[in-house]
């Protein structure tokens, strides 16, 4: 399998590019627009014809590349259901299969940093956008987020797995690449709660600043712009 993890430094997002091998079809998550020719490089470097991109959640901290990859590739544009995104070409339900030349992901609902953030599971990983990170969950202060949705979407959806299962994030902000269940339920500081109410005190007391890219990344995303847009 083809499994590379790219990183953006503005932003700190993690973005996966996966293939059951060379010369096959692949599939993209939670691209950023600022590195479009890294993308279409690596694609053409391995011989993969990108068939699916998938954004995790409408993103406010970075531009995605959706629709340029979809502009230069003709791939198919997919998010969840709740997705407000205006350019989206598939739309997928919870527990609903994203298939690829040899590559299943599942769909789960896992609302709570916003109201359409969705998770992914793939074998033995599950990438899960801004909902769970390493050592840490996705603020729930803007974007019809939810602290007890994000609790319900973390304890009872995410921790229900496998404890070997990997995490794969779209962001961090300290240099680590992944974690595994059992690693968060023992060692993330956010999950050492016994309730969803203890959770939400948590959550609404962080008192973030805004994103620095919220006010044109999240326009941005929902119509799906392309770089010849914003150039």
């Amino acid at each position: 399998m083809i499994f590379e993890q790219l990183f953006d430094e503005k932003s700190s997002t993690y973005t996966y590019l996966i293939a059951s091998d060379k010369g096959r079809e692949a599939l993209i998550i939670d691209p950023v627009l600022d590195n479009i020719n890294i993308y279409t490089s690596l694609l053409n470097s391995l011989n993969l014809k990108l068939v699916k991109v998938i954004d995790t959640h409408i993103h406010a901290d970075h531009i995605t590349a959706l629709n340029e990859l979809n502009k230069r590739t003709n791939c198919t544009r997919v998010m969840g259901e709740k997705s407000k995104s205006e350019v989206i070409d598939l739309k997928i339900k919870e527990d609903e299969i994203i298939k690829i030349d040899g590559i299943n992901l599942k769909a789960v609902y896992t609302p709570g940093h916003t109201d359409c953030s969705y998770s992914f599971l793939m074998r033995d990983r599950i990438f899960t956008g801004d909902t769970l990170l390493i050592n840490g969950t996705g603020r729930t202060d803007f974007q019809n987020g939810d602290p007890f949705q994000s609790y319900d979407s973390i304890f009872n959806k995410i921790l229900k797995l496998p404890k070997e299962t990997l995490v794969f994030p779209a962001h961090d902000y300290n240099g680590k690449k992944y974690s595994t269940v059992e690693n968060e339920k023992m060692n993330n500081p956010r999950l050492q709660v016994s309730s969803a109410n203890e959770y939400a005190e948590i959550m609404n007391n962080l008192n973030l600043a805004n994103p620095k890219m919220m006010d044109i990344a999240v326009p941005a995303n929902v119509k799906g712009v392309t770089l010849d847009q914003i150039d």
